[in-house]
């Protein structure tokens, strides 16, 4: 019996180990299809928005997300994915990359991968122009609207626990709350809030804390694991940095030419953990 048990044994090990070793990593299944599945948010300009005139998506996060597919030799294909659906699409494999305003934490980063950084945000706070609120403290025990399952949700609420921090589908939504003082404050990336400034309505002007509450690095996301796929696309950052590519993508979107006129203050590398 025992010599038949063993017998067995011998010839299921090596056929499992054929069968371990003939699955193919993501890197090599997103070469062999010719498509790399980028999800990304679709509502976020500049980042990620249809362009009014093409009806086509555009933004940074989706020039960045082809200059990685371009590297990877591939074509690249858009999902548009809510906030809170950023991770778990990643998780279950329906997103091969998520290039989606996503903010490096402990927390994520032990549910999935995060590259190199390739953009970099102070977050701040948005209040209406007629409020007495000054400072971060001001906002103790007030209502602060921010991005359901954003990390500007749970940033906001560590920062100020005392606070109630209401979530909404995404930026747009939280603004038009403040808009209609159903929030004292509005919590997002610096850049969101210049935007959301600039389309104030004239007789409901808003303003920006000058302070930060904290500066925020943002990644793209890979699944926990994949760490060829991790080396090929930190691999297409780096070169984008040397190239000057990252810089001239940048500044296409942020620069002296756009509404916003900001300078780079970040460069494109590794992301210290915390």
């Amino acid at each position: 019996m025992t010599m038949k048990i063993l017998a067995s044994l011998a010839i299921a090990l090596p056929i499992a180990f054929s069968a371990v070793a003939a699955k193919a990593d993501q890197l090599e299944d997103i070469k062999a299809r010719g498509t790399m599945v980028c999800g990304t948010l679709g509502t976020s300009q500049p980042f990620s928005f249809q362009d009014n005139a093409t009806r086509t998506l555009v933004g940074y996060d989706v020039d960045v997300c082809k200059y990685v597919a371009d590297k990877l030799g591939v074509k690249v294909e858009y999902k548009l994915l809510a906030v809170a659906a950023r991770i778990p699409e990643l998780q279950s494999g329906r997103v091969d990359i998520v290039a989606a305003n996503l903010g490096w934490s402990k927390d994520r980063a032990e549910q999935i991968e995060f590259s190199h950084r390739y953009y970099t945000t102070p977050q701040k706070l948005l209040v209406r122009a007629d409020s007495d609120i000054k400072t971060i403290e001001d906002l103790a025990e007030k209502r602060i609207g921010a991005t359901k399952g954003s990390s500007s949700e749970r940033v906001i609420q560590e920062r100020l626990p005392n606070a109630r921090v209401i979530g909404y589908a995404d930026s747009p939504a939280a603004f038009l709350s403040l808009q209609q003082r159903k929030v004292d404050a509005q919590f997002a990336s610096e850049l969101v809030l210049v935007r959301l400034v600039n389309q104030s309505p004239d007789g409901s002007p808003t303003r920006i804390l000058d302070k930060a509450v904290v500066d925020e690095p943002w990644g793209l996301g890979i699944k926990k694991g994949e760490l060829g796929l991790l080396k090929a696309v930190n691999s297409a950052l780096d070169e984008a940095e040397s190239s000057g590519e990252g810089q001239k993508i940048y500044d296409k979107w942020f620069g002296d030419a756009t509404d916003y006129k900001l300078k780079r203050s970040f460069t494109i590398g590794p992301i210290a953990a915390e």
